[in-house]
């Protein structure tokens, strides 16, 4: 990966903010996209006659090819650069959005959505090396936490768009995706123009990270730290994205009776807190050096807000507000951590790697939870039968928090000392 000048002049200085910003942007469109299937499961259901199973399924298949090849894709990143990862991968999850809007069949529409997770995880991997090329010392989790923060707005977005086109979604299933595929289409011109100001600023450069042969027996020194790191993440990106991005608007729908505006409102609570939040949260990691004790704190708030959602209608829109803290504070402080457990010409590898368990947790989640549903008849008229999906996800979602406190007591030492250094 060619690497650019250090960010100590004026001009290296504008190229990591312009970097920054289309980075940015570019997330903005690909979690819309990501998110843009929870809006319309319920017209998926009344027009099209899709089971639960069938709605968890497109995005559950977002996550299956992940299951293989986010570890190449990764290894991609780390041996071609991030700019011309992040350009391809953005170009593939405009195509999946345009064929996940093209057709009434469902077949059609999940091929859609293999094709967008084919490239949107790799895209994800791009987006975060790319901000350790121009921040690989200083201010990484507060970049990491402004760009992660641009993409939750794009989830929060993806949720408010039944109210803010109404007429959109009144038309019915096919102009909300159509919808989503021109903002997948601002994606891809952002990567573009991130690519070229990534050339610039490495252009006369001579240092180049040395890409070194990816040789699985790598692996296995990553340490136990990392590997804590990746049964968490399996364990809370499976519950918060197959909970959040799949079933809740349903289930407030159907549960809390709430209209679909009104449970993409509240929905849409998560993205509004992430937005703010995660810039801040990453702030606070660069200037403590804590980030394994402020992992925890946000994976034990996970738990707690699923259980307010699950024991009535009151706190509905705390407990919301609570996952869009756990949303903000885990990424702010998981994605920085992992750059400082593995070494820096292995980042992108690792990444992918635990993407790859990552991915086959949401997936897992996804069908586990369409399951119970359609088992228990879970609907308008039999609220009481999302009961179990909310008990399965509330005892994933605590293991994961044992996790995140067994790898804050096996770093808080390092961290310790690091922040001591620090000062």
């Amino acid at each position: 990966m060619t690497l650019p000048a250090p960010a100590d002049s004026s001009a290296s200085r504008n190229a990591g903010l312009l970097a920054m910003a289309l980075i940015a942007v570019a997330m903005f469109g690909n979690f819309y996209v990501y998110d843009s299937i929870g809006p319309v499961a319920d017209l998926l259901q009344s027009q099209l006659g899709f089971s639960d199973t069938q709605i968890g399924t497109l995005n559950a298949i977002y996550s299956i090819p992940n299951v293989v090849l986010i570890l190449a894709g990764g290894i991609l990143v780390d041996r071609i650069g991030a700019g011309r990862t992040l350009l391809w991968t953005a170009g593939i999850c405009f195509l999946g959005a345009v064929l996940t809007a093209a057709s009434a069949s469902f077949y059609v529409m999940a091929t859609g959505r293999l094709l967008y997770g084919i490239g949107a995880e790799t895209f994800n991997i791009a987006s975060l090396a790319a901000v350790t090329l121009f921040y690989p010392r200083r201010h990484t989790a507060l970049m990491m936490g402004i760009t992660l923060g641009m993409g939750r707005a794009g989830s929060w977005v993806a949720d408010l768009s039944p109210s803010l086109w109404k007429g959109v979604y009144a038309a019915g299933w096919q102009p909300p995706l159509v919808l989503s595929a021109a903002i997948a289409a601002t994606s891809f011109v952002a990567s573009a123009a991130y690519w070229a100001v990534e050339r610039g600023a490495a252009h006369g450069r001579k240092a180049e990270a040395q890409a070194q042969p990816f040789a699985l027996r790598d692996t296995l020194k990553f340490g136990g730290p990392y590997w804590y790191l990746v049964v968490l993440c399996v364990l809370w990106y499976g519950v918060i994205l197959a909970f959040r991005s799949t079933f809740a608007i349903k289930y407030f729908q159907h549960a809390h009776g709430l209209t679909l505006a009104e449970a993409g409102q509240i929905n849409a609570h998560v993205f509004l807190a992430a937005l703010f939040a995660t810039p801040v949260f990453g702030w606070l990691c660069d200037r403590f050096g804590r980030y394994a004790g402020l992992l925890a704190l946000g994976a034990g708030l996970l738990p707690i807000s699923l259980a307010i959602m699950a024991s009535g209608n009151h706190g509905l829109g705390l407990a919301t507000v609570l996952i869009g803290v756990s949303y903000s504070l885990v990424p702010a402080a998981m994605w920085p951590l992992v750059s400082r457990l593995v070494e820096p010409n292995k980042f992108g590898t690792a990444l992918g790697l635990m993407w790859v368990i990552q991915n086959a947790g949401i997936a897992g989640a996804n069908l586990v939870a369409g399951w119970l549903n359609d088992r228990a008849g879970a609907s308008a008229q039999n609220p009481a039968g999302y009961e179990s999906m909310m008990t399965f996800f509330i005892a994933s979602s605590t293991l994961g928090v044992g996790f995140a406190v067994l790898l804050w007591l096996r770093t808080r030492g390092r961290e310790a000392a690091a922040a001591r250094y620090s000062r």
